[in-house]
């Protein structure tokens, strides 16, 4: 079976059994007859065939951190699958374990493996990783990190932790502490704690902005973190945390030490997970477009794939701050 025969048995040109399988234009008659016929006999491609003829893969490599780390990372691969579905691609998902050795190395095969293109989930940007995405030899579209001079889909973790922190201090608090992430990573990281400082600054509360941690990505370090922030600096009346999985941690050490919340203490997550919305009680957090972030990054990487570049380089998404419980 080749496709002469699938185009005599469907009675049209081979060229149009081609543009069928390679996703390009024909008549909905004529998709219909060959769709039957391929149905059929079960008819499939050859991959090697076809790579070679049109010098496409039809593959994607993605890199992400951890896909069972927090929703936020499934929705954008969720928004990332449905857009290259449409368009007939294939993904290899990359789990790097939030190893940025990993990353590095999956950078590397990807290049060295003939993909389409690459979008990356990113964490850090060493110098090692800049010099990696220097030299690839696919495109790459970086999605929930900004740098600058690459395709980018990032979200604006600054202004929502600022606004999360104005919230918490315009309800009375004066005695707040943040529990961040390790700042390598510029937009869970740094931007988030500058969101931070910047609020309490404007406040007039500068002696806050030391009142700080560095947390993993777990609830067993936000229980551990809410712990040292209280040993540090006393009997606090709100915590902002970096991501809901670090505020739920926390919440559980004040419930262990009969803090009530959000009477005692206010309590802020980052990130809208399933979590904030049964925990009791609910915790107030950031909502952000995550599968639609992964549509768009899916968006660009396929419209440099078309014409060669896209007309969108960086896309900041907007936010939703969600009060619930936590904090009223």
């Amino acid at each position: 079976m080749n496709i002469a025969e699938i185009a005599r048995r469907a009675g049209v040109s081979s060229a149009a059994v081609s543009r069928y399988f390679n996703n390009g234009y024909i008549s909905e008659e004529k998709r219909e007859k060959i769709r039957q016929v391929v149905e059929e006999t079960g008819y499939r491609p050859s991959l090697q065939a076809q790579t070679l003829r049109t010098r496409k893969t039809k593959l994607i490599g993605v890199i992400l951190p951890k896909i069972d780390s927090a929703v936020a990372i499934g929705n954008m691969v969720a928004g990332i699958l449905s857009a290259f579905n449409e368009k007939g691609y294939q993904l290899l998902l990359a789990d790097t374990q939030n190893s940025p050795a990993k990353e590095l190395e999956y950078l590397s095969v990807f290049n060295e493996k003939q993909v389409d293109g690459v979008i990356f989930i990113a964490t850090v940007f060493s110098s090692a990783h800049k010099k990696a995405l220097k030299n690839m030899q696919v495109p790459v579209v970086l999605a929930g990190q900004l740098l600058s001079g690459y395709y980018c889909v990032y979200h604006d973790d600054y202004h929502a932790l600022y606004d999360m922190t104005r919230l918490v201090l315009e309800k009375g608090r004066r005695r707040l502490g943040f529990i961040s992430v390790f700042h390598q990573d510029r937009a869970a990281g740094l931007d988030r704690y500058r969101g931070y400082c910047d609020a309490v600054k404007e406040a007039g509360l500068e002696e806050l902005e030391k009142h700080f941690v560095i947390a993993d990505f777990t609830m067993k370090s936000g229980y551990e973190k809410a712990k040292e922030l209280f040993d540090k600096w006393g009997r606090l009346d709100g915590v902002v945390c970096a991501t809901d999985s670090i505020a739920i941690g926390a919440m559980q050490y004040l419930k262990e030490q009969g803090i009530r919340i959000p009477k005692e203490v206010m309590v802020t997550g980052h990130g809208d997970s399933v979590l904030s919305q049964v925990v009791e009680p609910s915790l107030t957090t950031i909502r952000y477009s995550y599968e639609e972030s992964g549509r768009l990054a899916a968006s660009i990487l396929l419209e440099i794939l078309e014409k060669g570049e896209s007309v969108m380089k960086e896309i900041k998404m907007g936010y939703e701050m969600v009060e619930k419980e936590s904090t009223r």
